[in-house]
């Protein structure tokens, strides 16, 4: 299995020999292991960094001796090891030089940005290499890396759910809850409002059931899209400056 994946590494390297760090992946640790090994043999100078998630660090705490819990959902499905293999903690040690732990919003936002700026669909294994780069510029800064982008099996329902996730993230997606008089032609003043601004209306609830207010009015619930989160500003505050008191917190869905 180690020599197998090994060859992910003799092909980046035959595509890109200039390539002077390598970030992958890790569950059990084969691949990382194989890469390792076969980039090393090619490149003795070239560095490795392994990526697992805060919620599944098993090797993490095997290489540091640290004793973080491997527990939870996570996105990175592929890679949520509690155990990681005998052999291949040996060649982690040896010849992996860091292991970054992300976080699940920094899976759900490479994911989203691979998909936007590559057209590329991974799923959260395969986007944990790219996140750990996102979240450490500083020490990849200048370096010529390849990241390992291990898979692409993430079911249409849950990447919608991560596309909608970050565009609520960069505040191009937004809610707003107004308590307003139930009475005609309300709905297409504020309708026309978010308009003027701008904005494009996606969902709207109007619930005259909320029985501890009056009888006489209505929460409306409006989906906004915006361009970015200072759009989103903007249509919120010509809404209030129109008299119109927004209930919801900025950014959420």
């Amino acid at each position: 299995m180690i020599t197998g994946q090994g060859t992910v590494a003799l092909e980046m390297l035959a595509d890109a020999p200039d390539l002077d760090t390598l970030v992958v992946p890790i569950g059990g640790g084969g691949l990382i292991s194989g890469i390792s090994i076969a980039a090393k043999a090619l490149k003795p100078g070239i560095d490795i960094y392994g990526v697992q998630t805060l919620a599944y660090p098993s090797m993490y705490d095997v290489i540091k001796g640290k004793d973080l819990p491997c527990a939870g959902q996570s996105m990175a499905e592929g890679i949520s090891v509690k155990v990681p293999g005998d052999i291949t903690r040996r060649f982690v040690a040896e010849l992996v030089k860091d292991i970054f732990l992300v976080r699940e919003d920094q899976i759900e936002h490479s994911i989203s940005a691979l998909l936007e700026i590559e057209k590329t669909v991974v799923e959260g294994a395969g986007a944990a290499a790219f996140a750990a780069v996102m979240g450490n510029r500083e020490i990849f800064a200048g370096r010529k890396v390849g990241v390992v982008l291990s898979g692409g099996n993430i079911d249409t329902r849950l990447l919608s759910i991560v596309i909608l996730r970050e565009l609520a993230r960069e505040g191009r997606v937004f809610s707003v809850h107004i308590e307003i008089e139930d009475r005609p032609g309300l709905l297409a003043r504020i309708a026309s409002l978010i308009g003027e601004a701008g904005g494009n209306i996606l969902e709207v609830n109007h619930n005259r059931m909320i029985i501890d207010t009056s009888a006489k009015s209505a929460t409306l619930s409006m989906v906004v899209e915006a361009r970015d989160s200072e759009h989103a500003a903007e249509i919120r505050a010509h809404l209030e400056n129109a008299g119109f008191d927004l209930k919801a917190p900025a950014g959420s869905v």
